[in-house]
């Protein structure tokens, strides 16, 4: 049996399932701000660990805020911009069609 990689299945679907693209469509914000997070980390060069430590809670909240899985707060939006040099900005843009 040959491994599929998740990212194959991505790619196939989204050219392939026209429900499945309105779906992650529906998502991209939670999924934008979810890689917004994981690339202040590492531009930081930062483990979870380490931000977690600078942001005074644990390693399995930043896995959480990193994996979409929740809606952060502007306060922890903030905190974890100071956390890893960042300056928070927020904006609002046209939706595409």
């Amino acid at each position: 049996m040959s491994e599929v990689k998740a990212d194959d299945l991505h790619r196939r679907w989204m050219q392939d399932d026209p429900a499945y693209r309105a779906e992650y469509a529906a998502l991209e914000g939670e999924f934008s701000l979810a890689q917004a997070i994981t690339r202040a980390r590492a531009a930081a060069e930062l483990t979870q660990a380490q931000l977690a430590e600078r942001m005074q809670t644990t390693q399995a909240t930043i896995a959480r805020l990193e994996s979409g899985r929740v809606k952060p707060s502007t306060r922890t939006l903030e905190r974890l911009a100071e956390a890893t040099g960042m300056r928070l900005r927020i904006s609002f843009e046209p939706r595409t069609p």
